[in-house]
């Protein structure tokens, strides 16, 4: 863990004209288990959307406020989201790959068995979300923060991180916590977290009386 790695720069709210958008449940003809290709929405605030099972290539989110809403097993590959909030949205299995994600908060969502393999992070936060079994294989991270998350048997393999911080997360069973390296923690996390860092390292644990 570098003492000096730089601090991750927060997300971009979403702009709005004036006041946020009155709510919708979701574009015409982008619901669950629709088959669509080059979904582009912006200035929309989305409550309650159902779209789980949806497969949208090359969907595009801008200055869109996500409250709650079903979104698993979304497949979304390729996609572009900016100054984007999902708040208590629910992405179990979701897929979303090889795409862009910049100024975005995740707040109080649901992503376990989710996969962003590939996709690039930018300015991004995901604040209390269940992120059990999510898969950011070969995704590159800059300036992202982990609040309060369980990335409990994550996979981080391969991943490039760059002024990324990770506050009072659970990283029990993590695949890859070597791609660690740089991150910026607490002092009481790093504690807290030695034994996973020692197993990453080879460390081996002496007891009290000097035996491994």
């Amino acid at each position: 863990m570098s003492t000096r790695s730089r601090s991750a720069r927060p997300p971009e709210p979403p702009r709005f004209d004036e006041e946020p958008p009155e709510p919708a449940p979701g574009p015409d003809g982008l619901e669950a288990g629709a088959t669509i290709d080059g979904v582009r929405i912006a200035g929309a605030r989305l409550v309650d959307a159902e779209l789980a099972g949806a497969r949208v290539r090359g969907l595009g989110l801008t200055d869109v406020l996500v409250e709650r809403g079903n979104l698993a097993n979304v497949m979304a590959p390729e996609l572009s989201l900016r100054r984007v909030i999902l708040t208590g949205a629910r992405l179990t299995g979701a897929q979303w790959t090889r795409g862009t994600i910049a100024d975005v908060t995740f707040r109080d969502c649901r992503i376990d068995l989710a996969t962003f393999a590939g996709t690039t992070f930018e300015r991004t936060a995901f604040e209390d979300c269940l992120l059990v079994q999510a898969d950011f294989q070969e995704a590159l991270l800059r300036s992202v923060r982990f609040d309060r998350c369980d990335l409990t048997e994550a996979d981080l393999s391969a991943v490039r991180l760059d002024a990324c911080e990770l506050r009072g997360c659970t990283l029990d069973g993590l695949t890859g916590i070597d791609r660690l390296r740089g991150a910026a923690m607490p002092m009481a996390d790093i504690v807290g977290h030695a034994g996973l860092f020692a197993a990453a390292l080879g460390v081996r644990v002496l007891d009290d009386d000097g035996e491994p």
